[in-house]
């Protein structure tokens, strides 16, 4: 049986590449050698790197060229009532993090939360989109184009669906810019994130538009999907979920446990969010809504380029009779409980922490619970922020807390 040191040293030798190493020996055994390699030829000793707890093959589908895992610490916060479209009761939110503060400011947030007697969610839209771009001589027959997708609903939603079992082709939306025509595919992907559903799908409903018309496809996606980039369409349109949580806290808990007034956390919420987010230009009018995002996209297995979609988000707070409201609106969650690194076992684990591994019934409902309660850590985040910053004690903390 081949070994590690066999397989480097065919590498040395430049009989096999590194992504060739799969083909010839089972997945552990490969990651061994390319650990083997690399700390040969950096002088770093990998044995860290090396020591995880799953099993190599579980991890085929999530990377290539594997030689072994990234420990994040990952810290729990809550327990918090959310109050939800599809999340119902109390959660523990897992957040998988490096910088030091963020879980204790999430959990403080989701405690002033649970003592207001938990928060709101919903998740107001959902569809996964890819946009493909095509080529047409011109306007005239990017008109032709833009007609013919309009009447032809049913040919591309059999095409498309063709390719999948879950998911459903919600609707098609054309944009033309001169001779190039994008046509903003959506989709309905269940409980998976869905962008390789939707990618896959949408290459074979493209086939059936160059066999229909003028047009010729220059590219699968043409970035007004958008993917993985700030984009002001996710921020109108959305794009995987839209999802919102409130809450209204009493005049007293503010008092009691944010250590401030109502007052000044509205009006550090309207100079800093609103007002100084609109004088940057910024796209995601909140305090930090992608520390929280981030952190339980890492915990639970999510795509985590997709924070950049994730933080665009919008903090809302209002000084009440009863109280101080506040809500933070997420545009463009995307997320999933089923495919991608959520199958890896500690992300499954975090996952089954919240109740919402795998598919849910009905088809859908998982993945929607756990964006109402990401949603949810993230309003918390929010609110714990613009405490700690209209009682000047935001450095404080961090200081307190050795970082």
């Amino acid at each position: 049986m081949t070994d590690a040191a066999d397989l480097a040293d065919r590498v040395r030798e430049g009989d096999l590449r590194l992504h060739e190493l799969d083909d010839h020996a089972d997945p552990e055994t490969a990651a061994a050698a390319r650990r083997e390699i690399v700390a040969a030829e950096t002088g770093v000793d990998l044995d860290a790197v090396g020591d995880y707890a799953f099993d190599a093959a579980e991890a085929e589908s999530a990377v290539e060229n594997m030689v072994g895992a990234a420990q994040v610490p990952m810290g729990v916060a809550g327990p918090v009532p959310v109050d939800g479209g599809a999340a119902e009761g109390e959660y523990y939110l897992p957040l998988a993090t490096t910088e030091g503060a963020l879980v204790a400011s999430v959990n403080r947030g989701l405690s002033v939360i649970a003592d207001a007697g938990g928060a709101t969610a919903r998740v107001t839209t959902s569809g996964m989109t890819r946009a493909p771009v095509f080529r047409v001589d011109g306007v005239a027959e990017a008109s032709e184009v833009v007609e013919w997708v309009g009447g032809s609903a049913d040919a591309l939603r059999e095409a498309a669906e063709s390719t999948t079992s879950h998911g459903e082709l919600e609707a098609v939306d054309p944009y033309v810019v001169g001779d190039a025509v994008y046509l903003r595919f959506v989709y309905d992907t269940k409980d998976a994130m869905g962008m390789n559903m939707a990618t896959i799908a949408t290459r074979e409903a493209a086939g059936v538009v160059e066999e229909e018309t003028p047009a010729d496809l220059v590219a699968l996606s043409g970035n007004l999907c958008s993917d993985k980039k700030p984009a002001a369409i996710n921020a109108v349109e959305g794009r995987g979920r839209t999802v919102t949580a409130d809450v209204l806290i009493p005049h007293e808990t503010v008092a009691d446990r944010l250590h401030t007034t109502p007052e000044a956390i509205e009006e550090a919420n309207t100079r800093k969010n609103l007002v100084g987010s609109a004088k940057a230009g910024s796209l995601g009018f909140n305090a930090h809504a992608a520390n929280t995002v981030a952190a339980a996209f890492l915990a639970t297995g999510q795509d985590a380029a997709q924070v950049v979609e994730g933080s665009n988000a919008i903090t809302t707070v209002d000084v009440r009779e009863d109280g101080l409201y506040a809500s933070v609106s997420v545009a463009s969650l995307e997320v999933g409980t089923v495919g991608g690194g959520t199958k890896l076992p500690t992300q499954s684990e975090a996952l089954d922490v919240l109740g919402l591994s795998g598919g849910g019934d009905p088809a859908g409902s998982n993945a929607d619970a756990l964006a109402e309660v990401i949603a949810t850590g993230a309003l918390a985040g929010e609110l714990s922020l613009l405490a700690a910053l209209a009682s000047r004690h935001l450095s404080s903390a961090h200081e307190a807390l050795g970082r």
